[in-house]
């Protein structure tokens, strides 16, 4: 889970008035995804975390996994990463960036700042148990 959780903070910092993703209850979040989550869409998830950590050296020629790197050059991986010329990485980063994205856009706090309502409590229907 940490290399998950890390690779998704890199993705979403937070920036002044608008909280990183860090502090929205991520490790509740990551805990209900693979709870919940069909095994690919896991699995994806990994994948792309894993691919997201060892890859500066594609983008930004650093042979360090993402999470040594200082904050500038993060910045600079991740921004490259989620646009380099390999799809496969891309999509990967994609993966890894859509479940963070489902994270911060649903918290409470980060709907507030753009003025949506917050969402009702998960009924849970969609299970077929």
């Amino acid at each position: 889970m940490w290399l998950i959780r890390s690779a998704i903070c890199a993705l979403y910092p937070g920036a002044p008035g608008v909280p990183g993703v860090a502090e929205l209850d991520l490790d509740d979040f990551l805990a209900r995804y693979r709870r919940e989550a069909p095994t690919l869409m896991w699995l994806g998830l990994v994948l792309g975390a894993v691919a997201f950590t060892l890859s500066p050296v594609l983008t930004i020629g650093w042979p360090l996994p993402s999470f040594w790197l200082p904050r500038s050059a993060l910045d600079q991986h991740a921004s490259r990463a989620a646009g380099h010329r390999w799809y496969l990485l891309r999509q990967l980063v994609m993966i890894v960036k859509m479940s963070g994205g489902l994270c911060w856009g649903q918290h409470p706090r980060v709907r507030a700042i753009h003025g949506v309502a917050p969402y009702s409590a998960d009924p849970g229907t969609w299970r077929a148990e």
